[in-house]
């Protein structure tokens, strides 16, 4: 196991220490991260409500149930993400329930990126340190298999085109990416992880 994923992996959160470590610093009117301020708070916020809202009403499908328990090997999802990540959000509710409906063959664990800055490194996108990142580790072995994010690819071409369209990622596209994931369900995140765990 690569160094600074067996690091990660020591200090890393279970979702509900996570879930409770950012409500936590909200309570102190602060977000997770090296840098603090009213936006960052006010989306820690946001997301906050999001997945409750999501823990409550996200639903895996029973065709992507079965496939989850019948994966051959057992995994640990290392997920790194920070609590004012609106993808972030909306993605790890979804990979809570996958890692719940996968009866044990998939355990999740969370780090923050701020914390964790070498293994950030390791899993750029575009040389940008984006998150939520998804790092599937074999758990017998410890090896790393493959790895995802930061979001989906009807998301990701959403932002694409309205930043080729306007040239700046504005408030507005960012509505539009929520709405994106709300009348998506999950599915699309679903679907491609299931695809990515069935092809390693």
């Amino acid at each position: 196991m690569k160094i600074p994923v067996a690091k990660a992996l020591f200090n890393s959160h279970s979702y509900s220490e996570y879930r409770k470590l950012v409500s936590d610093l909200l309570f102190e009117g602060k977000s997770t991260g090296n840098e603090q301020s009213e936006d960052l708070t006010h989306y820690s916020s946001l997301n906050e409500t999001r997945m409750d809202r999501l823990d409550k009403t996200m639903r895996i499908p029973e065709e992507n149930i079965l496939k989850l328990k019948n994966l051959k090997r057992e995994y640990i999802w290392l997920v790194i993400s920070e609590g004012w990540c609106g993808d972030a959000a909306q993605i790890l509710p979804i990979f809570n329930k996958m890692t719940i409906a996968s009866e044990d063959k998939i355990e999740m664990k969370i780090v923050l990126r701020d914390e964790n800055g070498e293994l950030m490194k390791s899993f750029l996108t575009n040389k940008k340190k984006a998150i939520p990142r998804l790092i599937v580790i074999n758990r017998e072995t410890g090896s790393v298999l493959g790895s995802w994010g930061p979001r989906p690819k009807g998301a990701t071409n959403l932002i694409n085109d309205y930043k080729k369209e306007f040239g700046v990622i504005d408030e507005t596209v960012k509505t539009n990416l929520q709405l994106w994931y709300l009348k998506d369900k999950g599915l699309s995140t679903q679907e491609e992880i299931i695809n990515l765990m069935q092809n390693l």
